[in-house]
């Protein structure tokens, strides 16, 4: 069986590292870790990932952004994306928040048996298999969270590019 091919998009060169040793460690999966959102389009292209798992809050483009022009790049709009963000719980994640129409990952990822299934579960099985890509439409924002926990929560809340995929 071919390894799955996943991009893994932070501004934290830890988390990346910390993410692709660990996916790595399963011999499943062929892990790129982009450390710049600016270059993160660039080398989703060249690397060609069934996956991308992506940072929610970066500077110089936050992951709303960079999601919606992966989105719209007729190269990787078929791409599934899944939000990595320190601002939901694993509660949270489990009952299937999402943001923007990604489900989120929450950080730190321990990589749990939930979350190896929650990176499996979007990985298309053949070239053709599209109907994973997305687990809900762009406008669509759902979240079991209750009220801003912390700062950093409000502020992805408000940064109006999340919720414009």
């Amino acid at each position: 069986m071919e390894a799955k091919r996943i991009l893994v998009i932070d501004d934290e060169p830890s988390m990346t590292r910390m993410i692709r040793l660990n996916l790595e460690m399963t011999k499943r999966y062929q892990v790129r870790e982009e450390n710049n959102a600016m270059h993160a389009l660039t080398t989703a292209r060249e690397f060609k990932p069934d996956l991308i798992l992506l940072d929610v809050i970066m500077p110089g483009m936050d992951g709303g952004e960079l999601a919606r022009r992966i989105k719209t790049d007729p190269a990787l709009s078929l791409v599934p994306v899944i939000f990595l963000t320190g601002t939901v719980t694993k509660k949270e994640a489990a009952e299937g928040a999402v943001t923007a129409g990604y489900p989120l990952l929450p950080k730190p990822v321990s990589l749990s048996i939930e979350q190896r299934n929650a990176i499996s579960a979007p990985l298309p099985t053949s070239p053709s298999d599209t109907a994973c890509s997305r687990t809900a439409a762009p406008h669509e924002t759902k979240t079991a969270a209750p009220a801003a926990k912390n700062k950093r929560r409000s502020q992805t809340k408000s940064s109006g590019s999340l919720l414009r995929a």
